[in-house]
């Protein structure tokens, strides 16, 4: 299938999105290595909205705080068009390591692309908001400002995130957080064993039986997981434990089969051990990343541009990043979560190296290349005719309940309910974060 592949903006457009962030860098950079300095985990990111948004406000835009019941979250507006576009801006962090999953980056850039096209919104008829979406690692803040109606009338949202090199159409894989508690019951160890019943052994047996599954999984299925309860002391036998896993798959659908053989192996634990156990989600469950093809052309194109070469699209596939609640816009409304490329020694994504890359030339470049590639392909976009009756005809189908529009505007895409689960689990090389 031939991708249409929109045409470079007309010159006086790319000169005033180029200026207005040249205007900004060091305020950008600034922002970014203040964002680093001082991480925040998800929901907890006060001092970042503040950050982010005051500068929102002096570039001119009207900044709501707050939005969808989220504390942390924001809304930034700027224009007046019909066309109305998002660029989200991440800036939680990870337990220990800080940006070690560079949302600093992601921020100051989301800033940066946002002020351009400001610069121009009144040429390209565009709406332009910056969407501040908290607890991407855990907690999936996107996913709640989905099912708030936040992204009702985006006709495309778009984001840059870090990585060790630039890949335009990423892909990631859904992702499931659960916990399982099993319940015993308590005893003295040694003087009265014959009265417990062991959590704990309940919690050993099913990672024996989750260990066991891995040879039978599916090629795009994976499970992590950790006891995060294993009782209080030697010589008393746990009444409670407690395992928090992580379950991702290439497909909404692998991922339920592969959690519906998980929570089997947690029932078979149980009934071995004489335990009883219940099954929890912990966050709102992230869906795959949905790359809109003519979007991901023209960043491609963008920031090949900029200098910067991008891994083949064939090997797109084959490099899936861990999994972000992006996907879940991205399966609704049209999007792009491309990587973009930072010099990090070889370290990947939740690695302390990548948080040390995170600052410094090459972490600054990513964020002004990562700006000029969005605006350039917003632009691109909105100036062609058809992508642009497109993206319209998307909202205005979404708004009708006739299908999606994520996908590329194909109608494939659906809004979960927001009651599975999320999470920041690992990541490969070149990716994104949970």
């Amino acid at each position: 299938m031939v991708t249409t592949r929109p045409q470079s903006p007309a010159p006086r457009v790319r000169d005033s999105t180029t200026s207005a962030v040249a205007e900004i860098t060091g305020e950008l950079v600034a922002l970014s290595r203040a964002l680093h300095a001082e991480p925040e985990l998800a929901f907890e990111e006060f001092r970042a909205c503040e950050r982010i948004t005051n500068l929102l406000r002096r570039l001119g835009f009207e900044v709501r705080t707050g939005v969808a019941g989220l504390p942390t979250a924001f809304d930034a507006r700027f224009g007046s068009g019909d066309l109305e576009i998002a660029v989200l801006a991440e800036y939680d962090a990870l337990p220990g390591i800080g940006h070690a999953c560079g949302h600093n980056i992601i921020a100051a850039s989301a800033v940066g692309a946002g002020h351009a096209l400001a610069r121009v919104a009144d040429v390209l008829g565009i709406t332009v908001r910056v969407i501040g979406t908290p607890a991407e690692e855990t907690g999936g803040g996107k996913v709640l400002m989905l099912h708030r109606g936040v992204f009702d009338s985006v006709a495309a949202a778009v984001m840059v995130h870090p990585g060790p090199v630039d890949i335009v159409g990423a892909v990631s894989l859904a992702l499931a957080d659960v916990a399982v508690e099993f319940r015993g019951v308590e005893t003295h160890a040694s003087a009265a064993p014959e009265l417990g019943r062991n959590a704990a052994d309940a919690a050993t047996v099913a990672q024996v039986a989750v260990g066991l599954l891995r040879q039978h999984l599916a090629s795009d299925q994976q499970i992590h997981g950790i006891v995060s309860d294993g009782g209080d002391a030697p010589n008393i036998v746990p009444a409670r434990s407690e395992m928090l896993y992580y379950l991702r798959a290439r497909s909404a659908e692998s991922l339920a089969d592969l959690t519906r053989r998980v929570e089997a192996a947690f029932a078979g634990a149980a009934l071995a051990t004489g335990c009883t156990h219940s099954v929890r989600t912990v966050s709102p469950t992230y869906e795959e990343l949905s790359p809109d093809a003519v979007l991901a052309a023209a960043y491609r194109d963008e920031i090949a541009a900029l200098g910067r070469t991008p891994i083949p699209a064939a090997a797109e596939e084959s490099r899936p990043l861990g999994s972000t609640d992006m996907g879940n816009v991205t399966r609704v409304v049209p999007g792009i979560h491309p990587i973009i490329g930072v010099e990090s020694g070889g370290a990947v994504t939740h690695q302390p190296q990548f948080a040390a890359a995170c600052v410094g030339p090459s972490a600054e470049r990513a964020i002004v290349d990562g700006a000029l590639a969005l605006a350039g392909a917003i632009a691109r976009v909105a100036t062609d005719d058809v992508q642009r009756a497109r993206l319209l005809d998307g909202v205005a189908r979404r708004r009708s309940g006739i299908g999606d529009a994520g996908s590329g505007g194909d109608g494939a895409g659906s809004v979960g309910d927001g009651a599975g689960s999320a999470g920041d689990g690992g990541s490969h090389e070149g990716e994104e974060r949970a």
